[in-house]
């Protein structure tokens, strides 16, 4: 029954006082509440740390996570405000309980902030279970506390008490976050590090202290970094074969101050790290369309005057950027982000500027340095005779009929073209591959086996890449294209399923295959990845079958068989260690049937981390691989 127009009236708005839209609706502040979201919270009061850096007044920062789930972010800065608000009670307090309330939006505090939207400090206030704040400042040390943002100090006369005499200034926050809003509470360290450590490399006159006082994990580790972006480029290309010497220029243009390193290496991949008040811009935004633009301009005009290109043989963008390794920082005085957790810049006076320092200070170096000019534009010409080569290969392969391959027997389709209801796996072995295509739901159901590991994308040129079958029909298959160091023939509009599930046996081959499928996501795919149509599929470990009477019971997991031991005692336990041990019933029943299955999505938590780990484990280099599985070994989750 239709609802009546007259029932929409005043009564039927909800004003959300105070904290309560942030517990609410804790995903529109923080991005999620997953652990991208926990670490956010660390990373929000440190922004307000690093801004007191820019300001002048602030050397040192010292992050700590203990043990109990706790974070601690302590610096030597100003202190927050502690006097009288006109709002009658300490600023401090404001701060931490208003949106929109601090100091960023006053200019005469501060010049450029990564803080911009005034939000920081009660977001992470709402979403804590306790948060304690300890201000120095004045020859005095002012306290305050909250639990899920409520105050719980009284005030004095609208004052923060005093506990204690201090010789220096400076804010220490210590909270804990909320296991009412967050799936998991456990901070990844991992994670915070390399932010913290990227955070230094952009503020060079920076100390930060990592504590790690968590059981079996105990580190302390001061990240300081003199020598700015140029160590951060040695650091990204670390163990790469390096084509020049980094190219390091800065200027302001609009009020706005960046500074821009670039060195490119011998690689097919661009790499470009941008940056907008220390906020890693993981989307990119305007500063990077601007220097896009006008880099691609200034090789084409170099290399028509050098005479190595004639017009109209212009090169692509991709060409001019084939092999770069770039890392560009703005400073701007008043950003507009897209969303609170700032990963796109939108402001156009940042296009206007990255163009103008972009023209004028990359001339006047090549203008200088004319070998380094002849090596950036000889990578751009090694890209576009791969470009045009691979053009024909790539048109070969995108204009076979549209499944035209499925009559082969390495794809069975759905019958529906209904994308937002289809589904695609990616099954491990053609037995498996037999059982999934007479268990599933053949309207919604596409299965597709593979035959042993693909190739690793990560180790192999473009041209094998194309050339391997399984990379062939899985490109096919989807009808989005893909991305790659040429140009970008990726649409994710054209994607014919909206779950791409990879189905793989759980012991370690599974795994491989799994990781192999997820690299050649990542590096060729990453939209299916960011949009969140990538899917590992949980078949069970094991089926309980109980003596008399019971239900049979799959399990998932070692955790579930413990717990099914303790309330059963007489039952036969089958082990699969394979899909191809499954029958068609039991396939559907465990890992196809959407009421009943379980899946896990892949997620991206940190883009630089994930560039940096994936091509650590799937490249090469033996050694630092070799360090990493030591250092994680008690992570993994072994299976015996």
């Amino acid at each position: 029954m239709a609802k009546s127009a007259d029932n929409y009236n005043a009564s039927s708005i909800t004003v959300l006082e105070g904290l309560e839209a942030v517990r609410r609706r804790p995903g529109m502040y923080i991005g999620s509440t997953g652990r991208t979201g926990l670490n956010h919270l660390v990373y929000e009061i440190v922004d307000n740390s690093v801004d007191e850096y820019m300001a002048g007044y602030c050397t040192e920062i010292e992050v700590t996570i203990e043990d109990d789930g706790s974070a601690i972010v302590t610096d030597n800065g100003r202190g927050i405000p502690v006097d009288m608000h006109q709002k009658g009670v300490s600023a401090e307090r404001v701060i931490l309980t208003t949106l929109h309330a601090g100091g960023k939006f006053d200019n005469n505090s501060y010049k450029t902030s990564g803080g911009l939207h005034g939000v920081g400090s009660s977001v992470v206030n709402a979403l804590t279970e306790y948060l304690e704040i300890k201000v120095s400042k004045n020859g005095k040390v002012y306290y305050d506390s909250y639990e899920r943002g409520i105050p719980t100090v009284e005030l004095q006369k609208g004052l923060l008490p005093v506990i204690g005499k201090s010789k220096t200034t400076g804010t220490s926050i210590t909270f804990k976050p909320d296991p009412e809003i967050f799936e998991n509470t456990r901070f990844k360290a991992d994670a915070i590090k390399l932010r913290l450590h990227e955070t230094a490399y952009l503020n060079p006159g920076l100390k930060i202290t990592w504590n790690n006082n968590r059981k079996g994990e105990e580190e302390t580790i001061i990240y300081h970094e003199p020598d700015g972006l140029l160590a951060y480029m040695k650091e990204l290309n670390a163990g790469k074969e390096c084509m020049h010497e980094p190219i390091v220029v800065h200027g302001k243009a609009e009020n706005i101050e960046m500074d821009i390193v670039v060195q490119f290496v011998n690689t097919f991949e661009e790499k470009i790290m941008a940056y907008c008040n220390n906020i890693f811009n993981s989307e990119g935004g305007t500063h990077v369309t601007g220097f896009k633009k006008s880099f691609t301009q200034m090789i084409n005009k170099y290399a028509l005057e050098l005479g190595i290109l004639k017009d109209p043989n212009r090169f692509t963008g991709p060409d001019t950027r084939c092999g770069m390794t770039c890392i560009l920082s703005i400073r701007h005085p008043d950003p507009l982000f897209e969303g609170q957790t700032k990963t796109k810049l939108g402001s156009q006076d940042a296009d206007r500027a990255t163009v103008a320092v972009t023209n004028e200070q990359f001339e006047l170096f090549f203008d200088k340095h004319l070998e380094t000019l002849k090596t950036v534009i000889s990578c751009a010409e090694k890209s576009a005779k791969i470009r045009k080569a691979e053009e024909k290969t790539r048109a070969n392969l995108l204009s076979k009929p549209k499944f035209a391959f499925d009559s082969n027997g390495k794809l069975a389709n759905c019958e529906s073209r209904d994308a937002s209801m289809c589904e695609i796996f990616i099954v491990e072995g053609d037995s498996a591959g037999g059982s999934a295509k007479m268990a599933r739901n053949r309207k919604y159901q596409a299965i597709m086996p593979i035959r042993g590991k693909i190739l690793n994308v990560e180790k192999a040129s473009i041209d094998k890449v194309l050339a391997n079958a399984e990379i062939k029909t899985m490109v096919l298959a989807f009808g989005c294209g893909f991305s790659e160091g040429y140009g970008n023939d990726f649409d994710i509009s054209k994607l014919r399923y909206d779950k791409i599930i990879i189905m793989a046996d759980a012991d370690v081959d599974g795994a491989h295959i799994s990781t192999l499928l997820m690299t050649f996501f990542y590096r060729f795919m990453p939209e299916l990845i960011t949009d969140g149509h990538v899917y590992i599929a949980m078949p069970p470990l094991y089926k309980a079958i109980p003596k008399g009477k019971g239900e049979e019971e799959y399990l998932y997991d070692d955790e579930a068989l413990a717990k099914y031991r303790k309330t059963h005692k007489n039952f036969t336990l089958q082990r699969y260690k394979g899909l191809g041990e499954m029958d068609a019933e039991q396939l559907w029943e465990t890992t196809l049937d959407p009421e009943r299955r379980m899946l896990k999505r892949v997620t991206i938590e940190d883009a630089l981390m994930a560039d940096q780990v994936t091509g650590l484990l799937m490249g090469s280099d033996v050694d630092p691989r070799r360090e990493y599985i030591q250092e994680h070994a008690n992570e993994a989750l072994l299976d015996v």
